[in-house]
């Protein structure tokens, strides 16, 4: 018996229907209609690309299944958006139309704005040699969204400035062009909203939110760690976004690779564009940093002091601006003269070594003898090739805490004990990020290590 592509796909559809939910029928299914047939393929037309996009994941296998039921044997199954103009839906989503004069693409609802801090703008950012290429990266997004590196995906540890850059360059496509939709958003925040709209039955709501940006800023992408359902709606967020040649951004803790639980095709679209790290400022930044602090608030704060605080305070730009703002309470509060000998007092305790007061400056020698010590083994032996338990965990708990604390790569890591290639590495660090989540005496431990080895030893 033939078919043509009508009868074949509305038996399709009526073998399926049985199949699926009625609204999960009625919202992917129904709108479709076959427009071709031939001996080897069938050709659907749905609604808009993001329908092929669900479709062909979702529902794709079941489909080519009831087709080979009816037919008895394989037909490949094809779709296309039936309007191809419309590459990025917008379900459900109204736009008020341009008052006076003919329409225009620029000229439709005007969109929300974002939650842009007023803070974070370049003129603001410091550049120095840890962040030039991230920067470089930022300019050339702001001046042609899209067009140079899409995405960009920056990466460095806590308080590097990845949020103040994100922030400026949503500032700088705003300024060329107020009419651009942009959306910031951190990861806990975008998830918070599928949940919400799963519960409240408008996932078509927040789809179209997302998909119609110009410019979407993504904060912390490490959090869709283990979030199967979040990272399936964002990955077809991307695609959609990407297809429509809007500009995304991403920033995260880690580069792409070594985030743990992220799905290989996240990774694979993450590495698409440009990924740029951000590492600690050199001594030169960090007195940069302090000093245009200074001069933005008007704070009166002598370079003897800022080249002090530069010295002992080099994790983070957040740890230097926290510094001065600590200094600033203690000499309101004390009502003495803001000086080195001040600083040294008010902010005792507050850096990686014992500000200036003798103690052993953090470095990878520190951090393995104090989690050697905590765990009561010798820390040479961290770099033996025995497995056993009582090392194993120490040894995990360095490499953690070498990563975390100074930033070095999987490699260098690798060869600080004994030579262990960076899968190894990575395996380490997530057993201890993994046992953290679960456990919480053990992650007190650990914290405890920390506390100790950024406090400095007392009067070892």
């Amino acid at each position: 018996m033939e078919f043509t592509a009508d009868e074949l796909w509305s038996r399709v559809l009526d073998a399926t229907r049985d199949r699926l939910q009625g609204q999960t029928y009625r919202t992917w299914l129904a709108g479709t209609a076959a427009v071709g047939v031939t001996d080897s393929e069938i050709l659907v037309e749905v609604p808009s690309q993001f329908h092929v996009e669900w479709i062909g994941d979702r529902y794709g296998p079941l489909l080519t299944d009831v087709i080979q039921q009816i037919l008895g044997r394989p037909l490949a199954l094809t779709f296309r958006c039936a309007d191809p103009a419309s590459a990025t839906p917008i379900p459900t989503v109204k736009l008020t139309p341009a008052v006076g004069g003919a329409p225009q693409a620029t000229a439709a609802a005007p969109a929300p704005p974002p939650l842009l801090n007023q803070r974070y703008a370049f003129e603001r950012f410091v550049v120095g040699n840890n962040n030039q290429l991230a920067t470089a990266a930022c300019h050339a997004v702001a001046d042609k969204p899209a067009l140079m590196y899409n995405p960009l995906f920056l990466y460095g540890g806590v308080g590097l400035g990845k949020t103040h850059l994100m922030h400026a360059i949503g500032h700088a496509v705003l300024k060329a062009n107020p009419a651009m939709r942009i959306a910031y958003v951190p990861t806990e925040q975008f998830t918070n909203d599928l949940v919400t709209s799963i519960q409240q039955g408008t996932t078509a709501e927040f789809r179209g939110r997302y998909r119609r940006m110009d410019l979407l800023l993504v904060d912390d992408i490490q959090f869709l760690k283990g979030k199967e359902r979040t990272q399936e709606e964002f990955f077809h967020t991307f695609n959609a976004l990407y297809d429509a040649r809007k500009q995304i951004v991403l920033t995260s803790d880690r580069p792409p690779k070594e985030i743990p639980g992220l799905e290989e095709r996240l990774v694979s679209r993450f590495e698409w564009g440009l990924v740029a790290d951000i590492k600690s400022p050199d001594f030169e930044t960090r007195v940069a940093i302090l000093r245009k602090k200074a001069h933005d608030d008007r704070l009166m704060v002598s370079h003897d002091v800022i080249d002090f605080i530069a010295q002992f305070c080099t994790s983070s730009v957040r740890e230097l601006e926290g510094a001065i703002i600590k200094l600033l309470a203690y000499s309101s509060i004390t009502n003495q003269e803001i000086s080195v000998e001040l600083a040294r007092k008010a902010l005792h305790g507050t850096f990686g070594s014992a500000a200036g007061a003798g103690g052993s400056a953090l470095t990878v020698d520190r951090i393995r003898k104090v989690v050697a010590g905590r765990w009561q083994v010798r820390d040479e032996a961290l770099n033996s090739k025995r497995r056993t338990k009582d090392l194993t965990v120490p040894r995990q708990v360095a490499m953690y805490l070498i990563r975390d604390l100074l930033d070095y790569s999987l490699v260098h890591i690798g060869r600080l004990f004994g030579g262990r290639d960076h899968s190894t590495v990575i395996h380490s660090i997530r057993k201890v990020e993994d046992a953290m989540d679960f456990d919480t005496e053990f992650r007190q431990a650990v914290e405890a290590v920390r506390q100790e080895i950024e406090n400095g030893p007392s009067n070892e």
